[in-house]
This record gives C-alpha cells, sequence and structure tokens, in this order.
C-alpha cells in the first residue's frame, strides 16, 4: 500500500471517529438542557442522563461486536449506513412533546422515556461508531492495523473538545435551536465519511493476507479470561461512579448547569486521550504511589470544611482525575488483542453503566444522603491498592487493626452522652482523627491507607449525625440536611452546604418559646425580603401572596392573619419537612391555611389565573443558587403577567458563586419595568439570631409602587449593566460565574 494511499485511509478513520466523538458529546449538555426547565433545574437531571447516554452507549457497544463478530465486513457495514441514515429522520433533536410535563412523582422513569424518544436513535447510531470503525480499521492493509487503540485517543479527544467548547463558544453564543441545527448538519456529515470508510475496506483488496492471517490465525487460548473480563469491568465502574459522584457533590453546591457538569466529564474523557497510548507521558506510577495520601488530604479537607469554593473544586477534581487516570492507564495496560477488541469496549462500557446506575439510580434509592461519593473515594483507593498486592501476612497485622480501631472509635462516638456533646468533647475525636490521617501519610503503605480511608469516612459520618442530631432526607431533588446547632436552640434546614432555614427551639434563659415564630436568617424582619413583604398591598385587608421556593415557611411570619398564602414547591420532601410541626412551626403557627401546589414553578405558577398576586416572591434555590430556566425572558414574563398592576415581585438572588443582578437588570430592561436592588450585607452574625446576608431585587410594573423601598437605607434603582437577556435557548453560566470571581 502506497504512502499516500495510507495517509488518505488514516485521515478518513481519523476524522470519522473524531467527528462521531464530538458529536457524541455535543449533543449531551446541549439536550439535557432542553429540558432542565421542567424538572427544576435538578443536579439529579444531570445523573439520569448520565446513565442513560452510558445504558444507550453500550447498546451500541453492543450493536458494534455482534456486527462485527457474526457478520463479514460488507453486511456489517450495510447495516451501518442503512441505521446511520434511518436516524437522519430524527432531526433537528429537540424534546418530545408527547410526554407531556413531568409528573410529581417518579420523575426518573419521565426523564429517560424523555430521553429515549427524542435522541435514542440518533444517539445509539453515533455511540456504535467507535469500537465499529476501529474493528474496520484493524481489518484494513494500513500498517498500523494491528494495534488500531490509538483511535479511541482520537475518539476521546473529540469527546473533549466538544465538552470545552460547549460552555464558552457554543452556549454562550448559540441559541438551543442553533445548537440543534449545528449538530443535525455535523450527523449528515458524519453519514457522509461513515460511508467513505465503509468503501475503503469493503475494497476487494483493502485486508491485505498478512492481516487475514493475523486475524484467521489468533489461537482460541488467547480469548479473555473471565477474570481478566471483571477486571475490565471493574477498573470501568469506579471512575465511572466517581464521575457521576463528584459531579453532584460539585453541581449541589453551586447550580445545575451544563458549564459545570460538564467539567468532571471532560476530564474524564481526557484521561484516556493522556493514558490510551504505548509512550506514558505522565507519571502514572508516582501517581499510583501517592493517591492513597491524595485521598487522606480530600478527607482533611472535609473536616476542616474550607469555604473557599475554588481550592474544594480543585482538590476534589483533581482527586478525580488522578483516580481516572491510574485506573484507564490500567485498562489500557490490561487491553487484549484486536480481534477482541468490541469485546473489550464492550464490557468496559458496562462496568461504566454500572458505575451510573450505582450513582444515579441505586444510591438516592437506599441512602438518605451522598454516601455514594465516600463509598467510591474509598472503593477508588483500595482498588489502586491492590496492584501493589500486599501479603496475606501484612493484611492480619496491618490492615486488620486499622479497620477494627476504625470501628471501635465509631461505635465510641455513637455512645456519646447528650451532655458531652454540650460540654464539645467532640473536639477531642476531631484532633483524634487528624492525627490518624497525618501518621497515615507518613507512613506511605498504600493498602493501609486504603483501609483506613472508609474508616475514616464512616467516623467523620458518625460525629457529624452525633454532635448534631442530625437527620438526613433525601429526594430527586437532592439531600437536605437538619441539625440541632447553637448548644441545642436552633434547628436549622441545609440543602449542599447552604443554609435554607432555621427556626429557635429553645431560649438559652428557659423562658417559654413565642407562639408565633421569629423569622430567621434571610427572612428576618430586619431584612430586605421580610422589607418587600411588608410594603406590598400594606393598605389592603387581604392580600394574596405568592412564593415560589417552601423552604422551612419562615416568610410566612413575615404576614398577616388575614394573607392569602400559595406555596410553589418542587420537591415533596420540603413539603414534609415544612408541614412537620415538631421540625419548625412556621407553617402551623403563621399560615395553617396555605395552600401548597407541587410541581415545577414554571408548570404551576402557568395555571394561576393573571393578575393575581398582590405580591410575589421567587425564592427557589437549587442549594446555592436559582435554577437558571427561572431567570429568562419566558419566566420573567410569567411573573410579570401574575402580578396586580400595584402589585410586586421579589426575587431573591443570595449566592456565593453567580452575579445574578446583571441577569435581573437585563430582563427588567427588556420587559419595561421598575426595579430597585437591596444588597444586605452582615458581615458578622453572632448566631443564628441574627440576619443572614442577602441580596434581593424588587420589581412592580409602576414605580410608585417602589417609592416606600428607595427611602429606607440601602435600596437603589437597579442599574443595566449591558448584558444579553437570558431566555430558555440561551443562558451564559461561564460568564455569571466570571463577573462573581472578577468584580
Amino acid at each position: 500500500m502506497n504512502v499516500i494511499k495510507t495517509q488518505i485511509l488514516l485521515i478518513i478513520f481519523t476524522t470519522t471517529i473524531f467527528i462521531s466523538a464530538f458529536l457524541l458529546f455535543a449533543i449531551q449538555p446541549m439536550f439535557t438542557k432542553m429540558i432542565l426547565p421542567q424538572l427544576g433545574g435538578a443536579p439529579s437531571v444531570w445523573s439520569v442522563a448520565m446513565v442513560f447516554f452510558q445504558t444507550v452507549l453500550l447498546a451500541g457497544y453492543l450493536y458494534a461486536h455482534l456486527l462485527t463478530k457474526y457478520l463479514a465486513i460488507k453486511w456489517a457495514a450495510f447495516i451501518h449506513i442503512i441505521l446511520t441514515s434511518t436516524a437522519i429522520m430524527f432531526l433537528p433533536i429537540s424534546a418530545s412533546i408527547s410526554y407531556g410535563s413531568a409528573p410529581e412523582n417518579g420523575q426518573t422513569i419521565w426523564l429517560i422515556g424523555m430521553f429515549l424518544t427524542s435522541v435514542g436513535l440518533p444517539f445509539f447510531a453515533v455511540a456504535a461508531n467507535g469500537p465499529l470503525l476501529q474493528a474496520w480499521f484493524a481489518r484494513s492493509e494500513h500498517s498500523h492495523a494491528a494495534n488500531p487503540y490509538f483511535l479511541y485517543a482520537a475518539s476521546n479527544l473529540g469527546s473533549f473538545t466538544a465538552l470545552l467548547l460547549f460552555p464558552i463558544l457554543f452556549e454562550p453564543l448559540l441559541r438551543i435551536k442553533q445548537q440543534s441545527y449545528a449538530w443535525s448538519f455535523g450527523f449528515v456529515l458524519l453519514v457522509v465519511f461513515i460511508i467513505l470508510s465503509a468503501f475503503i475496506v469493503c475494497r476487494p483488496k483493502s485486508v491485505t493476507l498478512k492481516t487475514r492471517q493475523i486475524i484467521d490465525s489468533h489461537s482460541q487460548d488467547e480469548r479473555p479470561s473471565l477474570k481478566l473480563i471483571l477486571k475490565w469491568i471493574g477498573l470501568s465502574f469506579i471512575p465511572s461512579g466517581l464521575l457521576l459522584a463528584v459531579t453532584t457533590h460539585i453541581t449541589t453546591d453551586i447550580a445545575a448547569a451544563p458549564f459545570l457538569w460538564i467539567l468532571p466529564l471532560a476530564l474524564f474523557l481526557f484521561t484516556f486521550v493522556l493514558v490510551f497510548r504505548d509512550q506514558q507521558i505522565l507519571p502514572i506510577v508516582l501517581l499510583e504511589r501517592l493517591f492513597p495520601a491524595l485521598s487522606c488530604i480530600l478527607f482533611m479537607l472535609n473536616i476542616v470544611n474550607i469555604g473557599n469554593f475554588l481550592v474544594q473544586f480543585l482538590f476534589h477534581i483533581g482527586f478525580f482525575f488522578i483516580a481516572a487516570l491510574i485506573f484507564h492507564n490500567r485498562l489500557y495496560k490490561l487491553r487484549p488483542h484486536p480481534h477482541y477488541l468490541t469485546s473489550f469496549y464492550l464490557w468496559m462500557s458496562f462496568g461504566g453503566v454500572l458505575g451510573g446506575l450505582f450513582c444515579g439510580l441505586v444510591a438516592p434509592a437506599i441512602f438518605n444522603r451522598v454516601l455514594e461519593y465516600p463509598i467510591l473515594i474509598s472503593a477508588s483507593v483500595i482498588g489502586s491498592a491492590l496492584f501493589f498486592k500486599p501479603s496475606q501476612k501484612q493484611i492480619y497485622n496491618q490492615v486488620i487493626p486499622v479497620v477494627l480501631i476504625g470501628l471501635i472509635l465509631c461505635f465510641l462516638v455513637n455512645v456519646i452522652s447528650s451532655e458531652s456533646i454540650k460540654n464539645n468533647n467532640f473536639y477531642i475525636y476531631y484532633g483524634l482523627v487528624v492525627l490518624v490521617v497525618f501518621l497515615l501519610v507518613f507512613y506511605q503503605k498504600a493498602y493501609v491507607l486504603a483501609a483506613a480511608i472508609p474508616m475514616l469516612f464512616l467516623l467523620n459520618d458518625s460525629i457529624q449525625t452525633v454532635v448534631n442530631h442530625r437527620t438526613y432526607e433525601r429526594s430527586f431533588f437532592g439531600v437536605h440536611k437538619i441539625d440541632i446547632v447553637e448548644n441545642g436552640q436552633f434547628r436549622t434546614l441545609n440543602h449542599g452546604v447552604t443554609l435554607h432555614g432555621a427556626i429557635r427551639t429553645s431560649n438559652a434563659d428557659g423562658s417559654p418559646l413565642p407562639d408565633r415564630p421569629k423569622p430567621l436568617t434571610y427572612y428576618h424582619k430586619e431584612g430586605p425580603n421580610a422589607e418587600t413583604f411588608r410594603l406590598s398591598g400594606q393598605d389592603k385587608a387581604s392580600r394574596q401572596i405568592g412564593i415560589v421556593g417552601l423552604g422551612t415557611g419562615a416568610h410566612a411570619c413575615n404576614g398577616v392573619e388575614t394573607d392569602k398564602i400559595s406555596y410553589f414547591e418542587i420537591d415533596p420532601i420540603v413539603y414534609k419537612i415544612a408541614r412537620d410541626e415538631n421540625l419548625f412551626r412556621y407553617l402551623s403557627a403563621c399560615a395553617p391555611n396555605s395552600h401548597v401546589i407541587l410541581g415545577d414553578a414554571r408548570l404551576t405558577l402557568a395555571n394561576e389565573p393573571k393578575d393575581k398576586f398582590d405580591y410575589l416572591l421567587i425564592d427557589a434555590f437549587s442549594s446555592d443558587a436559582i435554577p437558571t430556566h427561572l431567570l429568562t425572558k419566558e419566566a420573567f414574563a410569567l411573573y410579570l403577567g401574575l402580578i396586580k398592576e400595584d402589585g410586586l415581585l421579589a426575587m431573591h438572588i443570595s449566592n456565593s458563586h453567580l452575579e445574578l443582578e446583571s441577569v435581573i437588570a437585563a430582563l427588567v430592561k427588556e420587559a419595561g419595568v421598575q426595579a430597585v436592588v437591596k444588597y444586605d450585607i452582615n458581615k458578622a452574625p453572632a448566631s443564628l439570631e441574627s440576619r443572614s446576608s442577602s441580596h434581593v431585587v424588587a420589581i412592580s410594573k409602576t414605580s410608585r409602587v417602589l417609592a416606600g423601598l428607595l427611602t429606607d437605607n440601602g435600596w437603589a434603582v437597579l442599574q443595566d449593566k449591558g448584558i444579553v437577556a437570558w431566555s430558555d435557548d440561551y443562558s451564559n453560566v461561564f460568564g455569571a460565574l466570571w463577573r462573581r470571581y472578577t468584580r
């Protein structure tokens, strides 16, 4: 085969695989963003999406394996061209209307059905290309046909490029519909390249005699053993599960936006680019030896609980990246002969699906908190330590005592008396944990560290549970933590690491609590949320109040008995918590007749009559940020249509990571209404009795309504910052994040 033909063959196959992988991962954030508005922007949407995409990817790999194993290459190529051509009929990509709106329960099944009917066939057709084209290349007359695994690195480079470009190019510059049309064009181009690839390998002389002999003479003794297949599955399971676990951890604490989901996935794919090669460019052996110590540092960060997001983010992402490098490098070293290439990718994909199923479906059903993350951190350390193969004597003498000591400490923590807790004696246990961690780091025996990590996580979880009398509630929309703090005087509700409400449960002097509880945190009577509540319709005997986001129901106590309050809440667990008088008394004491409508606010508000509310507060949070679909032109028009001519719309935009005032200013300018803003900073609150710092925008159709606020200290006219207003098919979370950290 001459040099020119060789280069043409390589260019066509590399380009086809690159385009295929690019499309495969460009569709994931694009389509997930399409349907986010129907599910409240919950981080779980991405977890379920990942499970769906991994499962269809597995189906695509199985299809490629069966075509390669049982059909001649001409027939396999013919069938695949028919399949990809048929998928064109499902373009352009759009959310299927046959499923209607999301239900109050069973969101996971509804979401999977939506994905299946909307993008199932095009994604399946693209998913099969990676292993199928590599198998075709292995049967070509190219000089590298005997080792086609380098094409997998090219495939993941295409995937990485797609994910990298989405937040910095596609999302800021293209509307969702434009992205869909661009993807459709790319799919048609891919079909053309698949036809070219099939034409090359189906030529009579495309497979040389030498290649035929290699394939035909491949010994049955070299068939992958069951033990090897189990290794492939295990080495794929851990990084795949860890990917979803760390993604949930990150998105819960910032925002449910594709930009934030993409980063871990992009790094996951980039590890394949780095290690699926014969000449390693990274010191993997050194990383394997340092890995257990890194896990101890990560554990320490959880104990110290550093507030700086960037530090936390870099350590969590860094740990995940190194774990993926180690496990994917081991996978490459265990790769089989190209004759079993499709089988290798099939079992790899199967392990990935199991990891996704564990984190996306199983863990939320069996754990009341995000235990899957520490479990997978521990599993990754244990898995990497197995590479060092400790002897049975070492296990007995070093590993088993570590496990026993950890279990004993957990038992002791769980039997601490309540009096010991009040005296803060639990810091002794924290000090002991810190000492153990440092000893382990300096000891540097991988298998001992591997045994200690799960014990340390278990111990820390026990301490948190006992010290704060912590209980957990978990739903599709996240984990809610209920704690008793400040010497038992307050009960708090947290989602992720963000405080969502608090109530006083006892007075320090033992005096009885008032019948009407005092609103705390963001709803303190001296805070801007309370100011907007008092201002709206104050001259009316009875006000119609709408509040998006229930929380603990504290804001109800800023009103009066004649108020008719309607809450719009997406999470049934939040409703259960707020209604429980033994947890939070706000609703029962201040608004016992309030009406709570379950479901996503965009959908449930649309069922309300026009000009209904004297006061409408948008106070829905996904951990630390308002879901982006509640900050669009379409959502804003809905809110304005629901308030009366003299009504007031308030938007609570407090958060640590996104600059949203500019977003609201753009919406206000586009709608032609009036708005004022207050950024109330309480720099050093002594306790939960003090108000929390809060950022609130008040909006009205007439400036007269806002005049009362402008007389109060701290309120100012909202100024337009010149950004483009967000809509259902356009948002720029990266820009909001950038403005927050550069202002």
